[in-house]
C-alpha cells in the first residue's frame, strides 16, 4: 500500500478548489448588479435580525461557523446570531424556524439536516416576508438562494483522487454520510464513486454509503463493525465533520492506522491529533466561518433589494466570483476549498 501523503492537488476550472483565507477579514458590503434569480426580492431590510440555523450545536464545525456569524455582525453593525438544535434532527430545526418566524427576523440562513423535511417551514418563512438562504443544500425548495463552498461533485472527485493514491488504486473502501437525506453529502460521495468507477477499476465500494447521524460515536461504532466484517478493507471516506474522527478511533484501536487510508471532510481542530498520528491521512474542508459570512451577506444583499447571479462578488475570501450550479436556478458556489494533511495542518487555527 502506498502510505505517502500526496501533495495538495488544487483542481482547475469548474473542478478547482483553492485555499481560502481563514483569518478574520473585514470586508465592505459589495456592490451587486446581478440579474434576478427568478423571483422578486422582498422589501428592503428594516434592521431586523439575521439568524443562522445550523444542524446542531456543540459541534466543532458549527462552533467555527458561529465565529463567522459574530464577525459579520461586528463588521456590518447588524443583529446576527446562530441557533441550532442539541441533536442534528430535522424536527429540531423545524421547531427553531417556526419560533423564528413568529419573531419576524429579516433573514434566516440554514444548513439543513433534511432538505425535504424543511421545505414546508421554509415556505412559511418566505410567505412571512423573511429572506431564506441555505448552505449545503442544492435543490432544496423554498429558499431565495443556496450557496456552496464549491461544486460538490468536483469536491467528492478530489477526495477520491487522494484516497485512491493513498490506497495504491486498489482494494475495498466504505463511504460515510451524516444523513442519507443530506444533499451535499450525497453529491460528495456520488462524485467520488463516479470517479472511482471510471478511473480506479481495482477499487471496490463495499457498501452503500453509511449514515453516521452527524455523530462521532455512531461513526466509530459503525467503523468497528465494518473492520470486523471486512478485515482487508483499505479505505474510508467521511462526509460529516466528525466522521473521520470516529472512523480513525476505530482504525487506531484496531492497530491498522498504517494500513488503512482515512480521508474526508473535517477541520483541523477536530481532526488534527489524528492527522498527526497518521490515523487520518487527509481532510478536506472550507472555512465554516467564511461560509457563515457568505450566507449572511447573500441574505443582506437580497433584503436590500439586490440579486445574486454568476460573477457576484460577496467580498469574502473564496466567494469573490460566484458560479451558478446546474440543477437549480438559485444555487451558486464559491471557490473556497482547502485540503490538509499532517504537513500543513499547523497552518490553520480552527
Amino acid at each position: 500500500m502506498n502510505r505517502k501523503h500526496p501533495a495538495i492537488a488544487l483542481l482547475a476550472a469548474s473542478a478547482a478548489l483553492i485555499v481560502a483565507g481563514c483569518g478574520t477579514t473585514t470586508t465592505p458590503a459589495p456592490t451587486n448588479t446581478a440579474a434576478p434569480t427568478g423571483e422578486a426580492p422582498p422589501p428592503a431590510a428594516d434592521g431586523g435580525a439575521y439568524i443562522t440555523v445550523v444542524k446542531a450545536t456543540g459541534i466543532g464545525w458549527f462552533d467555527r461557523m458561529e465565529v463567522g456569524v459574530k464577525e459579520w455582525a461586528q463588521e456590518t453593525g447588524l443583529d446576527a446570531r446562530q441557533e441550532g438544535p442539541a441533536q442534528a434532527t430535522n424536527e429540531g430545526q423545524v421547531e427553531i424556524i417556526q419560533n423564528l418566524i413568529a419573531q419576524k427576523p429579516t433573514a434566516i440562513t440554514v444548513v439543513p439536516n433534511d432538505l425535504a423535511g424543511l421545505a414546508t417551514v421554509l415556505g412559511d418563512a418566505r410567505a412571512a416576508g423573511i429572506v431564506v438562504v441555505s448552505h449545503e443544500a442544492v435543490g432544496i425548495q423554498n429558499v431565495d438562494v443556496n450557496i456552496e463552498g464549491f461544486e460538490n461533485t468536483a469536491y467528492g472527485s478530489q477526495i477520491m483522487d487522494n484516497l485512491a493514491q493513498c490506497m495504491g488504486e486498489e482494494g475495498g473502501y466504505v463511504q460515510f454520510v451524516g444523513r442519507l437525506t443530506n444533499g451535499s453529502h450525497s453529491e460528495w460521495v456520488s462524485g467520488a464513486y463516479e470517479n472511482q468507477t471510471a478511473n480506479f477499476p481495482k477499487m471496490t465500494r463495499l457498501e452503500d454509503p453509511m449514515e453516521s447521524e452527524e455523530n462521532e460515536e455512531v461513526a466509530y461504532n459503525k467503523a468497528k463493525e465494518l473492520l470486523a466484517k471486512y478485515p482487508d478493507i483499505k479505505g474510508f471516506q467521511g462526509s460529516a465533520g466528525t466522521d473521520v474522527v470516529g472512523i480513525a478511533r476505530a482504525v487506531d484501536e484496531a492497530g491498522k492506522a498504517a494500513d488503512i487510508c482515512v480521508m474526508g471532510t473535517s477541520i483541523p481542530s477536530v481532526a488534527g491529533s489524528y492527522l498527526q498520528s497518521g490515523a487520518i491521512d487527509k481532510i478536506f474542508f472550507w472555512d465554516p466561518a467564511l461560509a457563515g459570512k457568505a450566507q449572511l451577506q447573500i441574505a443582506k444583499i437580497i433584503a436590500e433589494g439586490g440579486t445574486i447571479t454568476e460573477g457576484t462578488d460577496l467580498g469574502i475570501p473564496g466567494y469573490e466570483s460566484l458560479v451558478k450550479l446546474a440543477g437549480a436556478d438559485n444555487a451558486f458556489a464559491g471557490n473556497a476549498g482547502v485540503a490538509v494533511d499532517a504537513s500543513n495542518v499547523g497552518d490553520y487555527n480552527f
